[in-house]
Order: C-alpha cells, then structure tokens, then sequence
C-alpha cells in the first residue's frame, strides 16, 4: 500500500513513505526521528512504525535517519533533524503534502529531537508553521536524575537510572567517569538549580506518580565535573529549559509516558510547562508500558500490547 523510497534532504539521509491510493486533497506529511539515545538504531529499526503511520493515518512520513554521536559529535544529531524538517517543509508539496499539516514526531531521544526542532522554527518566518509534535517517551532534561521517576524505575532492565547517564556522556563523547557525580547532580551549580527549581521540580509532579517517593539529600558541586560537561544547561539537550517566550509559540501537542519508565516524569513537567503556557496537550499515560518497547513494534508475540497502543495513540492524534 506503501511507495518506499530512500533520498537524501540537503545530504541527510531519510525514508519517505507515500500512500499508493490517490488522494483527492493533499495529504498531511509526518516527519520521524528514531530513538536510540542519539548513538544508535536507525531507518530500518523503525521501519515498522514509520510504515504503519503512514498507512494507518494516510500520511506521508518522513523518517531521518540522522547521523549518530559520538562518529558525528553533539549537536550534529539534532541538526540533521533540524536541516532534514526545513527542507521537507520547504519541498513538501512535491510529495503531494500540505505544508500547513506536516506533524514531528520522535521516540525517546527522538522525542528529544522533536521538542528541540520546533523550539528553534518558532521564530522563523521563512517557512511553514509546524502543525503539532509527537513525544513519544522523551528525554527532555539533564540537571535533575533523582525525580520520582528515577527512583522508581532505577532498576527497569530497558533503560536504568545508571544507563540513562551512561548514554548521555556517550552521546556527548564524555569520560563515563563522571556517571556518579552526575547521578548525584555534582555538576549543576546552585545558582543553576535554583534558576530551573521552577520546572524541575518533584512538587510539580503528581501525588500519584510519586508514591514512595524520597527526597535526595543535598550533594556537593563539583567545578571540575561542571568544567568537564556543560551542555546539559543547553536546549538542545534540555528542551524542557527553553523560556516561556519560546514554549508559548509551540504547536499542539501529544506526550505519551510509561508507567516504567526512567524518563516519565521529563514528559510530565514538559506537560505542565506546555499547559501553564496555554499549548493544547493531549497525553496518554501507559499503563504497563516501558521504555523501548516502541522499538519493538510489530514483532508478533514479542510485541506488548502498551506497544501497540502507543502506535495507535499517536496514529489518533495525527489524525
């Protein structure tokens, strides 16, 4: 049901898939950006998603396949999504889409992406609006590892509170020796804490989401390890630092969160920072659901259910 074509956007590499059936008006156009923790997967890991999208929603999608850190350092990744989204909304009625309607949508990491590709064209006016964006899962945060969310799911065999850092400091070519301190926040100064307290916060999470919660104890700032490793301050890695003046212009938006899930509550505060400043948020919360089993999407009994609700989920709201 599916034209299946490998082409490059201004050399990035990408997979569009184009509904065969004539359609009497444009269509809506979906940009992807595959999870993996920016150092792995790729186009055929979520060639599965990416064709059920497009046929289930009628939609042309667009799958980037962005090149991966630490070959091509941070922030080459999102800038890739970034070049590979411009020029699709620049070309997008040569592939019979709506420049009005196209939707960015990404799964972990990719949900990084996402958030970061459309904070950065809010303020451009050379080119068309992004229609809405699809977090699937994502990782929006790198001052704060000791939210609800990483305690409970500290130990989720998928994706650990201890891995999560450890893809981090690999994504930005970074000595893994500092894991700890960054477990612990060492690397984030007071003043720091104090400036984002108001949108990483645990009181800002639901009561329901923070049983057995524990506060963490105050840790030491460490000069060095901050010397060593300051991009977690930055959007690009941080999305969820972006000012109001930026979140405000944002397109409606869907999170999708998993009960296990190391990153749910990065989702939750971005929610409540989309809302506070008047974005239209749909969210769905993943009972059972974990983090990756995107990535397992349609492999038969190996499938989840929680896995083929969230395709279903994000299917709905681009529709």
């Amino acid at each position: 049901k599916l034209f299946i074509k490998d082409l490059h956007f201004d050399e990035v590499p990408v997979r569009i898939y184009l509904p065969k059936l004539p359609s009497a008006s444009k269509r809506r156009g979906v940009v992807f950006f595959h999870g993996g923790c920016g150092t792995f997967r790729s186009i055929r890991s979520h060639e599965r998603i990416c064709s059920t999208i497009a046929r289930k929603s009628d939609s042309v999608v667009v799958s980037v396949g962005y090149r991966l850190s630490p070959e091509r350092r941070y922030p080459a990744p999102t800038l890739n999504c970034l070049t590979a989204t411009v020029h699709f909304l620049k070309t997008a009625e040569n592939y019979g889409v709506d420049p009005d309607r196209i939707i960015v949508c990404g799964d972990s990491a990719g949900g990084t992406f996402t958030t970061s590709v459309c904070q950065e064209l809010v303020n451009r006016s050379d080119i068309p609006k992004i229609r809405a964006q699809v977090l699937i899962c994502p990782f929006l945060q790198a001052l704060n590892f000791n939210l609800p969310s990483h305690q409970k799911n500290a130990f989720i065999a998928f994706l650990s509170w201890e891995h999560t850092v450890r893809f981090i400091l690999k994504y930005l070519k970074k000595d893994c020796s500092m894991k700890e301190a960054i477990l612990a926040g060492s690397h984030v100064p007071e003043s720091m804490n104090l400036k984002y307290r108001k949108w990483i916060n645990p009181d800002l999470i639901p009561e329901i989401f923070k049983l057995g919660y524990k506060p963490s104890l105050p840790t030491s700032f460490l000069p060095q390890v901050y010397e060593k490793i300051k991009e977690p301050s930055e959007t690009r890695l941080s999305p969820l630092l972006a000012e109001d003046a930026v979140v405000c212009c944002l397109p409606d938006t869907c999170i999708i969160t998993c009960q296990h899930d190391v990153l749910s509550d990065d989702g939750l505060l971005y929610k409540k920072r989309l809302e506070d400043n008047n974005v239209k948020v749909t969210w769905y919360h993943m009972e059972e659901g974990f983090h990756c089993a995107l990535g397992i999407f349609g492999y038969g009994i190996f499938s989840f259910s929680s896995t083929s609700k969230m395709v279903n989920h994000t299917v709905n709201f681009i529709k």
